[in-house]
């Protein structure tokens, strides 16, 4: 038995990542902050339910359209709450 576990990964990080570099020039406080970027993709894999497989290709084969339809509306939501979430602690502790 192998104890290689390098292609095990949660299969939100990448859509999430894409996601919030899309994102990130409707949200200029925030726009080219990698750290508050970060913190944005934290917030949303946060949000979402964990989804760990070993390749991108297994949970395509198997998840209806409908699943995907609304996988994809789950992480367009978790992303735009996560910047707002994030725009509004920084602001806050701007004003401190």
């Amino acid at each position: 038995m192998s104890d290689d576990f390098s292609s095990v990964h949660n299969h939100h990080e990448t859509a999430v990542f894409d996601a919030v570099r899309a994102a990130a020039p409707r949200f200029p406080v925030l726009a080219g902050r990698g750290d508050l970027l970060a913190d944005v993709a934290c917030v949303a894999l946060n949000r979402l339910p964990p989804r760990y497989i070993r390749h991108d290709a297994d949970l395509h084969f198997y998840r209806s359209e409908r699943e995907r339809l609304a996988h994809e509306q789950a992480l367009r939501d978790a992303v735009q709450r996560a910047f707002e979430f994030v725009q509004a602690r920084e602001l806050m502790g701007a004003r401190n």
